[in-house]
């Protein structure tokens, strides 16, 4: 075991370690204020979206900026099979052992795909009550985290990971646009557009990538998780979802597509929307209307949605690019005789969505009379910038 430990905690013999990754500083900032609290922190979001470099640039910054002992912090990736028969209070009472360190020594636990133990919420807790302990962990399945409202409660800290957005496009790509070069923008953000945001695919461009990550999830994080037999089925219902991204859907009309009960299809949703390859947006309203009332589909990733249905619709996929990037202000869609306005989020900013193209007639009408003092005509890159 304590080879497997010294090959997942490289800095314990090498405190200049450095992760061969790019800086999100969006989502760490998040991370390093999580340091002055004791709540666990989950990390979510789609697979390979970036979670465990995440967790080791803040590991970095832990002995670089905090002065943190490298033997006081513990990494494990519990998709380990090598260590599927150890729990995780086992796991963290030999790491003490094997560096020396007595359980009223403070340490930072980091624990990757922690959903693949059994029982974790109680493990953690146990953790939490009991040792002086920093923990942070991710899992790629939501559900496993909202089943337990009574553990999250009081302990933990959710941070989803989106894919990156433009700017952070920019940085991996290593484009820099000088201010005469900003013509250039349109051009780039529409490559954007069709490769979206996995970080890794943005590095290789290579196809082949995101066809395995949607194998995986399909395969492993829904197929195997939930006991679904007919993958096949699964990925025409998901290619269904993809070219219905930005529409209102019916869970009927999707059901009966592919001759599938309507519980079926509600629960093959809820699967896709668990794994974070779909995201829901919901009526803005009264509770029964948002209950009630269709909610409209986006794809998480637009890499993912282009792989699906081609590179097409470009003012639907830069809709979806929107959403994305309000996606943290829980944003509902505003639909009222007829009409419909993209988004409002909870703090009463309303976003119509234009791209290249300007918002005309009862619309433009309608938008107008929304008694809402922030208004917002998203037409082009420039427009997410200033706006969003």
């Amino acid at each position: 075991m304590k080879l497997i430990f010294s090959r997942n905690n490289p800095w314990w013999d090498d405190p200049d370690f450095r992760p061969e990754a790019l800086d999100r500083p969006s989502v760490m900032e998040g991370l390093a204020a999580s340091l002055t609290t004791r709540d666990i922190v989950f990390l979510t979001g789609l697979r390979r979206i970036g979670k465990s470099t995440l967790l080791k640039l803040l590991i970095r910054r832990l002995i670089s900026e905090e002065g943190v002992k490298p033997q006081n912090i513990f990494y494990i990736s519990l998709d380990d099979y090598l260590l599927a028969k150890y729990n995780i209070l086992e796991l963290t009472k030999e790491f003490r052992k094997i560096n020396g360190l007595t359980f009223s020594e403070k340490v930072y636990f980091f624990f990757d795909e922690v959903a693949y133990q059994k029982d974790y919420q109680q493990q953690l807790k146990n953790l939490y009550d009991s040792q002086n302990v920093k923990v942070f962990a991710s899992t790629s399945q939501s559900s496993l985290i909202k089943g337990d409202k009574a553990f999250i409660t009081g302990r933990a800290k959710v941070i989803e990971v989106l894919p990156l957005d433009f700017s952070e496009y920019l940085d991996f790509k290593r484009i820099k646009l000088k201010p005469e070069d900003q013509h250039l923008a349109e051009y780039h953000f529409e490559q954007y557009l069709n490769t979206g945001g996995v970080p890794e695919y943005v590095l290789r461009a290579d196809p082949e990538y995101l066809k395995e990550l949607v194998d995986d999830i399909v395969m492993k994080d829904i197929a195997a998780h939930y006991g679904v037999r007919d993958t096949v089925l699964l990925k025409e219902f998901l290619l269904l979802l993809m070219e219905r991204s930005g529409e209102r859907y019916s869970i009927n009309k999707l059901a009966n597509i592919l001759k599938l009960s309507p519980d079926t299809a509600k629960r093959y949703l809820q699967y896709f929307t668990e794994s974070y390859l779909i995201h829901l947006v919901s009526r803005y309203g009264k509770t029964n209307e948002k209950l009630l009332a269709p909610k409209k589909i986006y794809a998480a990733d637009l890499g993912i949605r282009t792989l699906f249905t081609g590179f097409r619709d470009k003012g639907s996929l830069f809709e979806n690019y929107v959403f994305l990037k309000l996606k943290q202000k829980e944003p509902f869609y505003i639909y009222e005789e007829g009409l419909e306005i993209d988004f409002i989020t909870r703090d009463k900013k309303v976003y119509e969505v234009k791209y290249l193209s300007e918002a005309e007639g009862k619309q433009l009408e309608f938008l107008n009379k929304l008694p809402y003092a922030e208004k917002y005509i998203i037409k082009n890159v420039e427009d997410t910038y200033r706006y969003l």
